[in-house]
């Protein structure tokens, strides 16, 4: 081998190195937002007061300044290098100080974190009876006298 190959080898397996591991950048999932249970959405109801709603879902993504009768709540979860990332929008509309108004214009169930398919429901199984209990033995009851006395 010449002293020059000798010389050009280590760089072109560092180059090699390099230009293979280019594709392998960790994009981390990055989360912003309100991220809401259904349950806690769910009692979200017209007549609540705005501090049982902060109460319930926390403090609002988005309070708009010029409508501050209008609560949103908005998350969104970018999965890596997924393109399109989960996002959900939950909207709370007030008159005074209670719930006039709850709007769900892009409520979605995101997916979990650790990357994992969410489990579909297991089938709903018909609720089975009560075991009915054995009946109690009967008990022999002694047979009364002529004069209506029992021994």
């Amino acid at each position: 081998m010449s002293a020059f190959s000798r010389a050009a080898l280590p760089l072109i397996l560092v180059l090699g190195a390099l230009l293979g591991s280019a594709g392998c950048v960790y994009r981390p999932n990055i989360q912003q937002g309100n991220l809401l249970k259904t349950e806690d959405v769910d009692q979200v109801a017209v007549g609540m007061t705005r501090s049982q709603v902060r109460y319930l879902l926390g403090t609002p993504m988005l309070a708009d300044p010029f409508d501050p009768q209008r609560w949103d709540y908005i998350y969104s979860l970018q999965r890596g290098r997924e393109k399109t990332p989960d996002r959900a929008h939950f909207i709370v509309r007030f008159e005074g100080d209670k719930v006039s108004r709850v709007e769900r214009p892009g409520l979605i169930v995101p997916m979990p974190l650790d990357d994992q398919k969410p489990k579909a429901p297991a089938p709903a199984q018909p609720e089975a009876a009560a075991p009915v209990p054995p009946p109690a033995p009967a008990v022999e009851q002694p047979a009364p006298k002529p004069d209506g006395t029992v021994n």
